[in-house]
């Protein structure tokens, strides 16, 4: 069933503030996926909070015009499922990960805002890590240092406990 005008002027503002939250945007191509199969994609992506959806694509480039994924524009041919990612890597993982166990979903394009990514490029984006991940390796590199100097000081007062504890048990021991 076609959208009448209205329809598609609602879908394209729908997507245009996906988009403008966006920091990444992945496209793959889904012909041959059951229902199921899409139906898993979905939750996947969902977990992960990626924005995915099937367009057609006049729509989506009329969403991706003035934007800075609009060069991406070049690549939208053929059935496109759509992954938009507030998290530059997520729309990636999601559907480099799915694309492992099921060859029909085959991701043909990507775009971080103002460069335009091949297949290849979208692979290797999906083997970095995530944000989240980037920030508790931080965070563990600047407790390291404070976690030590704990230690250290704590084990002044453990090693004269132990000292004390020898001294008692050779007293008792005599």
């Amino acid at each position: 069933m076609s959208l009448n005008r209205t329809e598609k002027a609602v879908v394209i503002e729908e997507i245009a503030a996906e988009v403008a939250s966006a920091q990444s945007i992945v496209v793959a191509e889904y012909r041959g996926l059951d229902v199921a199969a899409v139906t898993v994609l979905r939750k996947n992506a969902r977990e992960a909070g990626v924005y995915l959806r099937v367009l057609k694509n006049t729509l989506a480039r009329r969403a991706l015009a003035n934007t800075p994924f609009e060069g991406l524009s070049d690549q939208l041919t053929g059935p496109l499922i759509y992954a938009v990612g507030k998290d530059p890597v997520a729309a990636a993982k999601v559907l480099a990960e799915f694309s492992k166990t099921n060859d029909k979903l085959v991701i043909k394009a990507g775009s971080l805002p103002n460069s335009v990514l091949d297949a290849n490029g979208i692979k290797a984006l999906a083997t970095m890590p995530s944000r989240d991940e980037l920030l508790s390796k931080l965070l563990g590199t600047m407790q390291a240092p404070i976690a030590q100097f704990v230690r250290t000081l704590n084990e002044v007062p453990t090693k004269f406990v132990r000292g004390l504890a020898a001294v008692r048990d050779q007293k008792q021991a005599a």
